[in-house]
């Protein structure tokens, strides 16, 4: 890639800010990951040449000494394992929210700084074993371990919070106890990569890798709708004419006096804003939503009988 301009590749132009390199390239990384274009070669090399821009181009050193050499001078002075010298490319998409593990692969991008991290990728057939050809030559590789799956479930609680579990595992029947950090904001039917929690390989080669598959749990009190939290409340039909207040307990546990106001209507729903879920572990935090619903009894005292009675004749 020595000819290759690294702005043109991501579509930018030199006076791009860092913000700018970043949403390009998580544009194009969306576009051609491996998962997205599976035994596309075309796709495969494009994902290469992107990786190798972004990773100069993030970085505040390599891309002053391109910008000051030029691509072809650039080169001399950089080898591959120069430039990708502090570049974890499993990290950086997983920052962007679209790493292997979101994409329900069980490639495994597995890179460690310093390191050209397309060996792992493309080089032994994605980490499902076979050749890996490192410079010019190719040398035979042991297969991977198996990757395996559980189901964990985790509540509400969990979801606003995050939490750490432990899961019990067994491989060859020796039980293992696997502790794991859910992050906050989770979302039922999201998974986790535990990188190297798989089976082992039956070759001596790297374990497999475990993915969690997560599921949120009902709430007896609470519907979940996105970052947003539901809660029903139900009220006399007297005090949705009249107007009244309530009281919400939070998910936490914080209590909120709610006025409803004369007349509200049913379904009617009232904000408590920013009490509802985070929006990922740094994200910003939804709102409750009290659902109001009014009771229409469905017998009558004879006493109840003739006030409604009077109601109707006053138009009501």
């Amino acid at each position: 890639m020595s000819d290759r301009d690294y702005y043109k590749l991501l579509g930018v132009e030199k006076s791009a800010s860092p913000d700018e390199i970043k949403k390009a390239y998580r544009k194009l990384a969306l576009k051609y990951h491996p998962d997205k274009n599976h035994g596309d070669k075309t796709a495969e090399a494009k994902f290469k040449e992107i990786s190798e821009a972004y990773a100069v181009l993030s970085d505040k050193s390599k891309r002053e000494q391109y910008d000051t050499f030029g691509s072809a001078g650039f080169h001399q002075r950089f080898s591959q394992e120069d430039i990708f010298r502090g570049f974890d490319l499993n990290s950086i998409l997983r920052q962007f929210g679209f790493s292997a593990t979101s994409f329900g692969s069980a490639n495994g991008f597995r890179t460690t700084p310093g390191n050209n991290p397309f060996g792992a990728i493309f080089g032994q057939a994605a980490g499902m074993g076979g050749r890996g050809c490192q410079g010019g030559g190719c040398s035979s590789q042991p297969l991977k371990g198996d990757d395996l799956t559980y189901q964990l479930s985790i509540s509400l609680e969990d979801v606003m919070q995050g939490t750490e579990k432990t899961i019990s595992l067994r491989h060859n029947g020796t039980p293992q106890n696997v502790s794991v950090k859910i992050p906050k904001g989770m979302e039922s039917g999201k998974r986790l990569r535990l990188s190297g929690k798989g089976a082992p390989s039956p070759s001596g080669g790297p374990a497999g890798d475990l993915f969690l598959k997560i599921t949120v749990d009902s709430h007896p009190q609470f519907q979940r709708d996105g970052d947003d939290l539901i809660i029903d409340k139900r009220i006399p039909f007297s005090m949705a004419c009249l107007g009244t207040e309530i009281e919400v307990i939070s998910l936490e546990g914080k209590r909120f006096k709610v006025k409803v106001p004369p007349g509200v209507q049913q379904d009617a729903r009232l904000r408590i804003k920013g009490y509802g879920l985070p929006s990922g572990p740094i994200g910003e935090r939804g709102d409750i939503y009290v659902r109001i619903g009014v009771q229409i009894p469905q017998a009558l005292s004879p006493e109840q009988q003739g006030i409604i009675d009077k109601l109707a004749e006053a138009g009501l």
